[in-house]
């Protein structure tokens, strides 16, 4: 899910790596100018620097004139990211009377949105259409695209309203929560400012630093960081306080949701997923200790002791497995909420991911397990600010020791800047120390050289098929990894190169993950229609996420571009479907953040032959075992861990039934779903099962 400003999306660059859109520019020329705030007679311009990984990658300059304030906004990670141009218009109130906003987001849909308000009627469109609404009271208006200069304006406005909350178009309301004081020391001398927690309109806050009379300083997160130009050098002060300002709001959450218990846990009149048998078992009992499964017996047994939860004839299904993430602290609850017990990592800030597992293994935070991956990319205007970066074979190299040495690494993730030419010494030496490898294929060679090469698994299926259809010197880190899918509704799926690339992963045995939800995000949603992957539960979301559903990822400018990524779709679900047809292993893995996405990616599965039973037991046990964990995860039987999840019907027969979760047992603590979504701003999709106590039923 994107927040209200995109700088979640950001986030996404890597997350969904594989195939997101990429402006076909280089990184944008960054200046070295200290002056922050520049006064004429009659304008203020106020310049912020984007920060990613202790670089800076773009600017947002807001230049003031009156009640005017005009906005550019760009940056770009991983040659990509969003270009916006903003103009707001401000009344006497502060309240915004007119908002502007034109571009491109990262993802390369184009933006053209208008607010206006005159004579107590509120206008607007944007990418899910036109609305109107009559002014009854003060109102502010939540650009579906605006820059994160929006903040300076919700600053001002909700600070001056009494209890800092006011309604909003298109609906919901924005409220503004004052955290703590800050300074903060820089060029200009130090800024006494206080951090803030928007919230309101979306799953997650938004946290920022404002000065005293409302203005901006800082947009902050634990990765990423707009601030005051001038003051790059606090990069690592904003991003831990923004890191641990989220961590005490989890913190909260896992104080409130999480449920241990003194006794043993039954789980009464539940038929249990079995993946060995891909079937139900009779109905039964499951029984819990200190985060084991003692006992799975059939019909009525003896709870005498234990806590009991009546399953009311639902299922229980294993833990739930995404094998494409890249994890982080506030999406691991919301994993968590939809029964993502263990979640395969594709590449990540090292230390923040080292910070996270420690606190989900502490019982400080909830998160799923998480098995790791160790990101290397080449160095390059194109690089993604992830991992490692090298400059040379040697570096590469170096870079899997680094990663073996840590101990706690599964695999090598190889990314697109990475020079095909060092691949076979970093898969060499990957072999070596114990580790898989995996990952993109770098710019200028293709999915061919890379099995030959030795990868144990190919990331992404439209890194596999561009090969199909690039000529030799296309360039696969700019645009063209997106817009040359437009090309495969001509590819003969029958062909000799097609059945060549088959043939070679079939004969060593080489997995795909093929991300087929991010494809169908990317390839087929459309300005004004909702996604299909999040009809079954959009109406449950915050308005800010109902708005991104309908929003188009692409950049669709014609009646033949609309067909031609659609039939592009197609292809993809055809070559899924060769590879299961001659044996070729398939991970679910989404690269969208997991939780609600991966029952979208599961269900999607069906569309290539495979049963929902087929599914289950591949996003669990099978999964499992393939990362080496199957004889302590991925089933629901004795001397494995507690992981798995309640649901009121009967998935085998319908897969939906895994989007409506009572229960998720990981290890020794119990989660209700019910119980978290409610701090998200989400409407709970599941009751909360009545757990009997010991003494209550004596």
């Amino acid at each position: 899910m994107l927040d209200r400003f995109g700088y979640s999306a950001l986030g996404a660059l890597f997350l969904l790596g594989a195939c997101t859109h990429e402006g076909d520019v280089a990184a944008p020329e960054i200046t070295d100018t200290v002056t922050t705030i520049t006064d004429t007679d009659t304008t203020i311009t106020e310049t912020y620097s984007v920060r990613l990984f202790d670089s800076t990658i773009g600017q947002m300059v807001a230049t003031t004139d009156g009640d005017t304030v005009t906005v550019d906004y760009e940056y770009r990670n991983n040659g990509r990211g969003p270009t916006l141009a903003e103009t707001i218009e401000l009344g006497a109130d502060g309240l915004p009377t007119g908002w502007k906003v034109d571009g491109a987001t990262t993802f390369g849909n184009e933006i053209h949105e208008t607010f206006a308000l005159a004579d107590g009627v509120a206008s607007w469109t944007d990418t899910t259409g036109p609305g109107t609404a009559e002014q009854t009271e003060p109102t502010i208006y939540i650009p579906q695209n605006g820059t994160p200069y929006a903040l300076a304006v919700y600053a001002k406005a909700l600070l001056a309203d009494a209890d800092h909350t006011l309604p909003a178009w298109p609906a919901g309301e924005l409220k503004l929560d004052a955290l703590e004081q800050v300074s903060v020391d820089g060029a200009a001398g130090p800024v006494e400012a206080t951090a803030y927690a928007l919230v309101g309109d979306d799953v997650d806050p938004t946290y920022f630093l404002a000065e005293a009379n409302g203005d901006l300083f800082a947009l902050i997160s634990p990765r990423f960081v707009i601030v005051r130009e001038g003051y790059e050098a606090a990069d690592t002060q904003l991003k831990d306080l923004a890191a641990r300002l989220s961590t005490e709001r989890l913190e909260a959450i896992q104080a409130a949701t999480a449920h241990t218990y003194d006794a043993p846990l039954a789980i009464t009149n539940v038929r249990v997923f079995d993946p060995h048998a891909k079937a139900l078992t009779e109905a039964s009992t499951v029984t819990v200790d200190h985060g084991v499964i003692t006992s799975v017996a059939s019909g009525v047994s003896d709870t005498a002791g234990s806590y009991v939860v009546d399953g009311q004839g639902g299922t229980l299904v294993p833990g739930l497995i995404d094998m494409h993430g890249h994890v982080s602290q506030d999406a691991a609850l919301k994993n968590i909420a939809a029964g993502v017990t263990l979640i395969r990592d594709m590449g990540n800030d090292n230390a923040v991911l080292s910070d996270l597992i420690g606190k989900i293994e502490d019982g400080q935070l909830a998160g799923p397990r998480i098995v790791r991956s160790g990101f290397i990319e080449g160095k390059s205007p194109f690089s993604s600010n992830n991992g490692i970066l090298v400059k040379s074979e040697e570096e590469a190299v170096a870079a899997v020791d680094w990663y073996a040495d840590q101990g706690d690494f599964w695999e090598i993730k190889v990314y697109n800047s990475m020079n095909p030419a060092w691949v076979p010494a970093v898969v060499k030496r990957a072999h070596e120390r114990g580790l898989r490898v995996t990952g993109h294929v770098p710019a200028f060679t293709d999915a061919d050289h890379m099995i030959e090469a030795g990868y144990d698994e190919m990331t992404h299926i439209n890194q596999v098929m561009l090969g199909w259809v690039l000529a030799q010197g296309e360039d696969t880190r700019t645009l063209l990894r997106l817009t040359a899918l437009q090309r495969l509704p001509g590819l003969d799926l029958d062909g000799p190169a097609v059945q060549h690339t088959l043939d070679l992963m079939a004969e060593k045995d080489i997995a795909i993950d093929p991300t087929y939800a991010i494809h169908e995000a990317l390839l087929l949603s459309r300005n004004g229609e909702t996604q299909a992957g999040m009809a079954d539960y959009v109406d449950h979301m915050p308005v800010g996420v109902q708005r991104q559903a309908k929003a188009a990822w692409s950049a669709i400018g014609s009646p033949e571009e609309d067909a031609a990524y659609k039939g592009a779709f197609d292809q993809i679900t055809d070559t899924i479907r060769r590879m299961k047809d001659r044996g070729i292993f398939i991970v679910f893995g989404t690269d969208l953040g997991g939780a609600l996405t991966l029952h979208r990616e599961l269900e999607l599965y069906q569309n290539v032959g495979f049963t929902p039973a087929e599914i289950l037991a591949r996003a669990t046990l099978e999964e499992a075992s393939y990362m080496g964990l199957g004889d302590e995860l991925g089933s629901i039987e004795p001397g494995k861990k507690a992981d798995f999840i309640l649901v009121p019907g009967n998935p085998v027969e319908d897969l939906k039934a895994i989007k409506t979760i009572r229960l998720v047992s990981k290890g020794d603590t119990v989660y209700f779903p019910a119980e978290i979504y409610p701090w998200f701003g989400i409407r709970p999709f599941a009751d909360v099962p009545e757990v009997q106590t010991p003494a209550s039923r004596d």
